[in-house]
């Protein structure tokens, strides 16, 4: 669909007014950062949780007349995740052109080669993005950590959640669904959230075909509510540009939830200039992990933040996976990208923004509910981390981590470790274990190579020779690619 600056009316939010006449400034800035245009004339619903995301998916897909394309970063091979893949594979088998994705990392462990199979099977084109290849040792960084489904080119969704039981929970045990949100999209920026899908499947295969992908004539108007579709790819940064942003330009309140947070100097920094500027700024994180030594290292991230006047709250159920924001009252987005390097420079990630009132008063509505069941975490007397005993959660069954948890404390790790190395900050008593941890690490490797030298040798020397066989293997792929281009047009065709 090609935007003709005549043909779109951009609506620019009040959230632009403390800039005026500067309007049209402010909307250049955010579209440039986002690396996404303003598109109006959309209709959204607000979706919470697996109880009112699944149904809705499901029976969107059960209703695809043409295509449907589906993109998720998890899809357990488990009661939920066969449900979906039945509906997936009827319409294949009714002739729908059904395209999924799903990543190697986010499936390992979780579906099995013969689950992927049977899928293909059944007339569904499947792709898997980044698997482990020799010639890119460390390609595996990189996730397509996206969750999206467009039906007809006509309905999209973009969320956070996954596909697995663990979004439903376990009521009969006690174990809680998963908190998550996620935002159903009607209008001509399903466009959008198509090509998106369209660049991934791009990055794993041949392309979409010319002639099936979304074309020059803009889909009807179906509401009045104007949005960006934020597509992050690797190295481009777009969503954390934007964050930035809103940090700088909110003016009265900044709520964010985020599962895996790990924020950037910069990032914190934004936030505690807002917070001290009179901005509301909260921060609502998951209590929950099943992986103990994440616990500490996710609040050593706390004291500059609430030294700064930031508002930190954990989530009292069994695990908080949204990844949303609303500022003022009349901008809001929902998506998959975390509050960490590994979502804004790693991963594909996929958001939308929202700059209309009604659906950022839904979502400060929704935080305010999810508050209540959330433990405010204060600095003491004594300047230490608790949380109010009047409010503090017991003790009970947690929720499962992910690969974005395991990221965000790695993280955390290397910012702690580094800091008492360098001394550019001051350590929190909380990150004793973490520096214990590593010297008694770091003391064992070294009385490794000491008394068993091949041990630390071999392994070092089996690393160092993959690395070299990738070097050279990317060395001769780049020299064919430059015979082929410097060969004579003649000589192309005949090959």
């Amino acid at each position: 669909m090609k935007r003709d600056s005549a043909s779109i009316h951009f609506q620019l939010p009040k959230l632009y007014e403390a800039m005026s006449p500067g309007r049209s400034l402010a909307e250049q800035a955010f579209s440039r950062a986002a690396g996404a245009p303003l598109v109006s004339g959309n209709a959204v619903r607000l979706l919470k949780d697996a109880r009112e995301n699944y149904p809705v998916w499901l029976d969107a897909i059960r209703a695809a007349r043409r295509t449907v394309h589906f993109e998720n970063y998890i899809l357990a091979e488990d009661e939920i995740g066969s449900q979906f893949a039945e509906a997936l594979a009827a319409k294949a088998t009714q002739g729908v052109r059904v395209r999924l994705i799903y990543d190697w990392f986010g499936g390992w462990g979780k579906t099995s080669r013969r689950f992927w199979n049977q899928m293909r099977s059944a007339g569904i084109e499947v792709r898997c993005y980044n698997p482990p290849r020799i010639e890119s040792p460390f390609g595996w960084l990189s996730r397509d950590h996206r969750k999206m489904i467009t039906v007809d080119g006509s309905l999209g969704f973009v969320t956070g959640l996954c596909i697995g039981r663990s979004w439903i929970g376990r009521p009969e045990r006690g174990v809680d669904p998963w908190r998550d949100t996620g935002i159903e999209v009607r209008g001509p920026a399903v466009a959008d959230i198509e090509r998106a899908f369209a660049q991934v499947w791009a990055m794993t295969g041949p392309p979409i075909p010319e002639e099936e992908r979304v074309g020059d004539q803009p889909l009807r108007s179906e509401g009045d509510t104007a949005l960006r579709v934020v597509a992050s790819i690797p190295n481009t940064a777009g969503m954390f540009r934007l964050d930035q942003l809103i940090a700088v330009l909110a003016r009265q309140r900044l709520w964010l939830t985020d599962a895996y947070y790990a924020g950037t100097t910069p990032f914190v920094q934004s936030l505690g200039a807002a917070a001290r500027d009179g901005v509301d700024v909260r921060l609502l994180l998951p209590g929950a992990t099943d992986i103990p030594l994440l616990r500490p290292l996710s609040r050593s991230g706390y004291r500059p933040l609430l030294e700064a006047g930031i508002r930190v709250f954990e989530w009292n159920g069994s695990m908080l996976h949204a990844k949303t924001a609303v500022a003022d009252g009349r901008w809001a987005r929902v998506g998959s990208t975390n509050l960490n390097i590994a979502s804004w420079l790693g991963n594909c990630e996929l958001d939308v923004v929202v700059e209309e009132e009604r659906f950022a008063r839904a979502m400060e509505e929704m935080y305010l509910e999810d508050l209540s069941n959330a433990t405010e975490v204060v600095l003491d007397v004594r300047r230490r981390l608790r949380a109010p005993a009047a409010t503090k959660r017991p003790m009970g069954r947690r929720g499962g981590g992910s690969a974005g948890r395991a990221a965000a404390g790695a993280l955390r790790i290397g910012n702690a470790v580094g800091a008492a190395f360098t001394n550019h900050r001051v350590l929190e008593p909380v990150e004793r274990r973490l520096m214990l941890g590593a010297g008694l690490l770091l003391l064992i490797f070294t009385l490794l190579s000491v008394l068993f030298p091949r041990l630390v040798v071999y392994p070092i020397a089996t690393v160092a020779f993959w690395l070299a066989i990738s070097l050279l293997i990317r060395s001769y792929t780049l020299r064919r690619t430059e015979k082929r281009k410097t060969r004579p047009p003649d000589d192309r065709r005949e090959t």
